[in-house]
């Protein structure tokens, strides 16, 4: 929640001036700007210090294996119209971007996130289109391959993604996710294609190793 009387900075000066750049552990193809102890992005957020970073500034477990897989099968998206839900920083996007996507869209619904996967991916020199939007509840997205990662941390989040990922799915268009098994992973209904041992800085991990998956639905329900 923004404070009282507090004034937001430019989002990409702020990002820029306060968030280093740096290669992506396990994924050293890429760099972005990642959030350090000394970035104060409760400044940028309008909360409070004890406030939890926001998920764009930092790579998680889901977008990394999701961004390591692409780049060592581009074959996945080399051609094709690729959509990156909950982009976060762009890791994913940028992979996709790198791995010879025909075009490349970001969605994420935090607008300084948007401003974070533009500048990362002019950091990387790759084209993705970055977009501010709430989709899941919507139209289908016009694409071949819709990637997710780390999407399945909220409970009263995970069905509604698990839903909109069923439509897609009965439209044609392809979907892998990407994931650490969290807890609200609807594994059952899914299958195992690859496993990438990545580093991940989210739920408080602190930028451990994890073993992650990329995951494609399956029949069961």
């Amino acid at each position: 929640m923004k404070r009282p009387g507090m004034s937001q900075p430019d989002p990409a000066a702020f990002i820029r001036a306060n968030l280093p750049i740096s290669p992506v552990p396990s994924i050293p193809e890429i760099r972005l700007h990642t959030a350090g102890p000394a970035s104060g992005l409760w400044r940028l957020a309008g909360r409070g210090e004890a406030d939890p970073p926001p998920y764009w500034a930092y790579p998680w477990a889901g977008g990394a294996v999701l961004a390591r897989h692409l780049l060592d099968q581009p074959e996945t998206v080399a051609g094709r119209r690729v959509l990156d839900l909950g982009a976060g920083s762009g890791l994913v996007a940028i992979a996709a971007a790198k791995a010879g996507a025909a075009t490349v869209t970001a969605i994420d619904i935090d607008a300084n996130a948007i401003a974070a996967i533009r500048l990362n991916a002019a950091i990387n020199g790759v084209s993705v289109i970055a977009v501010a939007a709430e989709i899941i509840e919507g139209p289908l997205p016009e694409t071949d391959l819709l990637v997710v990662g780390d999407l399945f941390y909220d409970p009263s989040l995970a069905p509604r993604v698990m839903a909109f990922l069923r439509r897609c799915e009965a439209a044609g268009i392809e979907v892998l996710i990407g994931d650490p098994e969290r807890a609200y992973l609807p594994q059952g209904e899914l299958s195992r294609i690859a496993t990438h041992s990545v580093a991940d800085f989210g739920a408080g991990t602190g930028g451990k190793t994890a073993q992650a998956g990329v995951f494609t639905l399956s029949g069961d329900r």
